[in-house]
């Protein structure tokens, strides 16, 4: 292994959220877990939440506060998955604290049952404490019940603690005035950050080296700027991968020392060759309001030699055709990303039922085909999920104005849609 050529005795710069490998060099993590320590030890809050940017450290944070925490004191649930509707994610709640399977369906069902769990655990001299990473993932609506968990207590105390920890995404939604109610119940608010300077970034290089027992020099003064460099200026898991593939190249090359050439020539395989400059934008062309005209179909011109010499009166129809498949073909990447393929949509039609939902500004109807809800009671889990996958891409293609802004995450809309649809199938049973 790499790490037994530099006399190493495990892997010093691994991205996984061990907390025998902390390094109390990074101020705002620091800051971080002593917060949400003092929120479930001390301060008896509802809600404790951790915020930052991709790669600043926010899982290790958890890690390290669950650690942290004296045991026996707590019953604790980590969630991780968080493609769940709200009921599934009372379900693995229940699940993790109990040690037991829980298949309740009903959301009145879960609530007793947790209710329940949280004054047993009470009883017991305990406290229940639930851990949600990548909680930016959460949707609006599933947010909002999340709060109303935390109207579980008694006159004295919190029966339970929930902390949330999530990207930047997840602030703005939080800060957002219609979650006031919820931001006003935020015991503690912690936000990561970069290490701070590059004297602490040595520290940190250093400090991972020796535990995992360095008992040499291995990186030279001059490697450090370049390390700073390329990690962006101080995110932990850039630093990380920067070393680990340093060191990597060091035992291949059989080197004793890794110098400032070798950390740059590591960072330079990573120099994004897409959106690395934002192309300029050309200036708006003030266009002629025109009357709405009808366009027959064996007027319409197909492109010749790819995009080009398009009919000029039917250019904007072939443009917005080429955009709403941009659009879905995007989406569909966004979805698999995630780990969830989305279905084809075809043959949606004899629509019975008819649903509304508030999606940002806008209300949208959503059809559900004949007797879909009654039969998606007998499918399987995944089966349903793809289900309502399905009926939220019809919706999308049915309301273009949810996604017109550049600002709005079509996956976020679609991802609302789906929970909304997978509820209705749950209130079914």
């Amino acid at each position: 292994m790499y790490y037994d050529y530099w006399g190493l005795t495990k892997p010093p710069f691994d991205n996984v959220p061990d907390p025998s490998m902390y390094v109390d060099c990074h101020i705002t993590m620091e800051n971080a877990i002593a917060d949400t320590r003092f929120s479930i030890e001390e301060g008896d809050e509802s809600i404790a939440v951790i915020v930052g940017n991709v790669g600043l450290g926010k899982t290790l944070s958890i890690r390290m506060v669950i650690d942290s925490l004296e045991k026996g004191k707590y019953k604790i649930a980590l969630i991780t998955n968080l493609g769940l509707t709200f009921l599934q994610l009372l379900r693995e709640i229940i699940g993790q604290l109990t040690g037991k399977l829980c298949e309740g369906k009903r959301k009145a069902d879960l609530l007793e049952n947790f209710n329940r769990l949280l004054i047993e655990t009470i009883n017991e001299g305990k406290k229940v404490l639930v851990f949600i990473d990548e909680a930016n993932v959460i949707s609006q609506k599933d947010l909002e019940s999340i709060r109303l968990l935390t109207n579980m207590q008694d006159d004295s105390r919190n029966l339970f603690t929930i902390v949330l920890a999530g990207q930047l995404e997840l602030a703005k939604r939080l800060e957002n005035p219609k979650f006031a109610n919820l931001f006003q119940r935020i015991g503690t608010y912690c936000k990561l950050d970069k290490i701070e300077s590059k004297d602490l970034m040595i520290k940190y290089v250093n400090s991972r080296l020796l535990l995992a027992n360095c008992t040499r020099k291995i990186f030279c003064d001059d490697a450090y700027e370049n390390i700073w460099r390329h990690s962006e200026g101080g995110i932990p898991r850039l630093i990380n991968k920067m070393c680990k593939l340093s060191l990597k190249a060091g035992e291949t090359n059989e080197l004793d020392e890794i110098n400032a050439e070798v950390v740059d020539q590591i960072g330079r395989r990573f120099q994004k060759v897409t959106f690395s400059a934002p192309p300029k934008r050309m200036p708006r062309k003030r266009v002629k309001k025109v009357t709405k005209k009808v366009v027959k179909k064996e007027d319409i011109q197909l492109p010749v030699m790819g995009n080009m010499a398009v009919k000029e009166k039917n250019s904007e129809i072939v443009l917005a055709k080429e955009k709403d498949e941009r659009l879905f073909a995007g989406l569909r990447q966004k979805v698999s990303e995630v780990g969830e393929e989305l279905p084809e949509v075809n043959g949606f039609r004899d629509v019975e039922e008819c649903f509304n939902i508030q999606i940002g500004e806008s209300k949208v109807n959503i059809t559900i085909p004949r007797n879909v809800l009654s039969e998606a009671i007998s499918f399987t889990e995944e089966k349903q999920i793809n289900l309502a996958g399905a009926i939220a891409t019809k919706t999308l293609k049915e309301n273009p104005n949810l996604t017109a802004s550049f600002f709005i995450d079509p996956v976020c809309v679609w991802g609302e849609i789906r929970d909304f649809i997978m509820n209705k199938i749950v209130e079914m049973n």
